[in-house]
């Protein structure tokens, strides 16, 4: 058969030589006596060069010969791990823009679990949170076309949009007998990382939705605040935060670490360790105890942070076991600005835990859940009691007058109101948030500062 167009050996090499020129791996350049290739690479490349010249002229519409190059080095990075994938100049662009806290879309963080499209947790105030996605649905469809071989940045570009577009998405739940469709209409996600406010008896809660940039800084300016407010101990909440940049992972754990100590280390395919170390800051929180609270939607970074809290015994880490992914991505830029997304290395907690598909499992473990109260339900005291002492203060109708006012104040509408709009606080009914209330509330009397 006769070839037409440019040779496939002439394309071949020159994506090897844009490939093997220099790139850079976790900050470090490697040359091309680093990942030369051996006669039985060449071989298969021969193969390669082969099958790339017959689709180019036996398949049934041509082709162009970047997307089909671009095809192959994203089948071979997928085939890889879930984590390793190819970015077109134009998802690249999209990808740089996510790390910034501004972009359109739905709102959620997704990866592959079990060959899955899984999501890992919605984001907090997003069409996605707002709409009932819940961490570990499944997503088997995007706009009816299923995402079985789909890659993760193939899915993304699909959900993202124009704001104010629509997008369907199928997934399914645990829970659920039957698939569910949702129809969300797309929009400006502007991700406020961190949130906070004073809980009770000089508790500070601080939400971090993710690590973005700037985090850390937002944590230091909510802990100066809640200084302020005079907390005593710290609830840092890290459910549902599926990640995101290392290097604020490592900036919010000096916050609460010493200098220089160990917040994670990295091993690459040949044994070489490299340290993240905490960093010296003008806001540094040494004494008060913390508790965090992780669950299955905690991921990655979030995942570094609750670790190496958890080893130096800084915090109680309370909740369920984490996502349990402990890979480390380098991003290498193409010189026609496509990138590869290439798992490198894999990370250790300080004490060389290794939580790849195990996660952090906290210190104490509280399942998800909500305390349901019951309104036909007495609570008898002693003065229900047939002929118990009279108290002085109840001759007075003190006791009972006290237990009224505070009962109409539970009731009360407008209080409620104002109480459901008052600050981030979790629901007075969430189980693993009034564990950690208790757990902290135990540390503060005790004067302990972890566990």
């Amino acid at each position: 058969m006769k070839k037409t167009g440019i040779r496939p050996a002439f394309v071949l090499a020159a994506v090897l030589a844009a490939v093997l020129t220099a790139i850079s791996v976790g900050g470090r350049s490697v040359g091309v006596e680093a990942i030369a290739a051996p006669d039985d690479k060449y071989k298969a490349l021969d193969t390669f060069s082969q099958a790339l010249g017959i689709v180019e002229n036996a398949y049934v519409e041509p082709v162009g010969q970047k997307d089909v190059i671009y095809g192959a080095i994203k089948g071979m990075l997928q085939e890889l791990d879930p984590h390793s994938t190819f970015y077109t100049p134009e998802q690249y662009k999209s990808f740089q823009v996510g790390t910034k806290g501004s972009f359109g879309g739905l709102g959620i963080t997704i990866s592959m679990r079990d060959d899955a499209m899984t999501i890992i947790a919605p984001i907090e105030d997003t069409p996605a949170y707002r709409a009932g996605l819940k961490s570990g649905d499944i997503i088997v469809m995007i706009e009816n076309e299923p995402t079985a071989g789909m890659t993760l940045e193939d899915a993304v570009s699909k959900m993202r949009g124009e704001p104010g577009t629509s997008v369907k998405i199928t997934v399914v739940r645990k829970s659920e007998p039957l698939p569910i469709d949702f129809t969300l209409e797309r929009a400006v996600i502007k991700i406020k990382s961190v949130k906070s406010s004073m809980s009770e008896d000089g508790i500070g809660y601080v939400r971090l939705t993710q690590f973005q940039e700037g985090s850390a800084s937002e944590v230091s300016k909510a802990l100066t605040a809640l200084d302020k407010e005079g907390a005593k101990g710290i609830i840092l909440d890290l459910r549902n935060n599926g990640g995101g940049l290392l290097v604020e992972a490592i900036n919010v754990a000096s916050i609460f670490l010493p200098a220089d100590k160990s917040v994670v280390y990295t091993k690459d395919r040949s044994g070489q360790e490299t340290h993240y170390k905490t960093k010296r800051i003008s806001y540094r929180d040494n004494a008060r105890p913390v508790v965090v609270i992780v669950n299955d939607g905690s991921a990655s970074a979030s995942e570094i942070l609750a670790g190496a809290m958890q080893d130096y015994g800084r915090a109680v880490v309370l909740g369920s076991t984490t996502f349990g992914k402990a890979s480390v991505q380098s991003i290498i830029e193409m010189k026609d600005g496509s990138a590869m997304k290439l798992t490198t290395a894999r990370y250790y907690t300080p004490k060389g835990r290794s939580i790849q598909g195990v996660g952090i499992v906290p210190d104490i473990e509280v399942g998800a859940g909500k305390i349901e109260f019951s309104e036909n339900t007495h609570v008898i005291k002693e003065r229900d009691l047939t002929g118990h002492l009279v108290g002085e203060n109840e001759k007075n109708g003190g006791a009972k007058a006290a237990g009224d006012v505070k009962q109409k104040q539970e009731e009360d509408p407008v209080a409620a109101a104002e109480k459901a709009l008052a600050a981030v606080l979790p629901p007075e009914d969430d189980v693993q948030y009034i564990s950690a209330l208790q757990v902290l509330k135990g540390m503060m009397t005790y004067g302990k500062t972890g566990k």
